[in-house]
């Protein structure tokens, strides 16, 4: 978690960045942005700051031939870093890099606002950061202000909200040997699109923490009860609701992930048992992502896939029955006279 009660914002450079399949080009101010009041800054750190307040995961930057000083944001923060003289001189090749890997056809143009910040916070640590962000989506707003006899009305077209950040990160000052400490937020839906923020200009590498390794830990478990399951075991749709509850219950209750006793109570067949692992493996190897049989499970990282975990059960367009509890408490059946599937569902009591 991010805090900023403390944060300060020292320099501040802004550069327009275009598409270069949409024959766009950047265009790069001359200096820093003059702060002369202290409105500008307290709204630029909560336009700028506030959103990463709530996020969880932490990055390292990286490169894929394993050389850092290879990867161009690790260069540029370094500089930075080391001699806030350069500063915009850095930001402007910031902005260039940005434009560089802006070439998918979807990609918007928009403000690139490069800012040194002092006194942020991350996990107990309080550092100088590197803020590199992006504002895409632009909106109208309404003015409202007095005038003789009553209100006046007017509109500011192509205006920021402050409280919609489209793309942002931090580089925090710590950690230089393994990339920096790094949060990221892209707001953009479209999967294409989106990869450019984080893999091409960033190129960054998830942390292998208590969170990730439970986040990956629940999203493999439901990929296989989801995905895989079909292909070796016949399953009602209940028994793999059944299956997904069970596990994060079991994430809820404990404090600690066991490989060993999270198999066995949660799915207790050794079958199962041995694909379940096969998949982890085959997961790890893909992503070259080790996760350990032993962690301590991360309540932040439970609270984020318990979102995503699907309990209901949709039959056709007419009922959705959300499973809690017990499934032994429902039976599946086939009526043949109107050869259709039927769920029978017990219960004591109506609420």
């Amino acid at each position: 978690m991010v805090t900023s009660f403390e944060a300060s914002l020292q320099t501040i450079s802004v550069h327009h960045v275009g598409n270069p399949l949409q024959d766009e080009r950047y265009a790069l101010s001359d200096a820093p942005i003059s702060l002369k009041d202290e409105i500008i800054p307290r709204l630029l750190m909560q336009y700028f700051l506030t959103p990463f307040e709530k996020t969880n995961e932490v990055y390292h930057l990286m490169h894929p031939g394993g050389d850092l000083e290879l990867n161009e944001i690790f260069h540029y923060c370094t500089t930075i870093f080391d001699d806030e003289s350069k500063f915009h001189e850095v930001s402007e090749k910031i902005a260039k890099h940005l434009y560089s890997v802006s070439g998918h056809a979807k990609i918007k143009a928009g403000e690139v606002y490069i800012g040194h910040f002092s006194g942020v916070q991350l996990e107990g640590e309080q550092v100088d950061v590197v803020g590199i962000f992006k504002s895409e989506n632009k909106e109208t707003f309404l003015k409202v202000y007095p005038q003789e006899g009553g209100f006046g009305l007017d509109y500011e077209e192509n205006a920021i909200n402050i409280n919609k950040l489209d793309k942002g990160c931090l580089i925090f000052n710590t950690h230089k040997i393994d990339g920096y400490k790094v949060v990221v937020i892209d707001k953009t839906n479209g999967s294409n699109e989106a990869v450019y923020w984080k893999d091409e200009f960033l190129k960054l590498k998830v942390r292998n923490d208590n969170f990730n390794q439970t986040n990956n830990t629940l999203s493999i478990y439901k990929n296989f009860v989801t995905q895989k399951l079909d292909d070796e075991f016949e399953m009602s749709k209940a028994d793999k609701i059944d299956l997904l509850n069970r596990s994060m219950k079991y994430f809820k209750e404990k404090d600690t992930f066991e490989m060993d006793e999270f198999t066995g109570e949660v799915l207790g067949n050794n079958e199962a048992i041995e694909s379940f692992k096969t998949y982890k493996n085959q997961y790890e190897q893909e992503y070259d992502t080790k996760i350990p049989d032993t962690f301590e499970i991360s309540d932040n990282a439970v609270k984020k896939q318990a979102r995503v975990y699907k309990s209901v059960l949709k039959l056709d367009r007419n009922f959705h029955i959300y499973i809690h509890g017990d499934k032994d408490l429902i039976e599946k059946g086939f009526d043949d006279a109107k050869a259709m599937n039927y769920y029978k569902v017990y219960f004591k009591e109506e609420e």
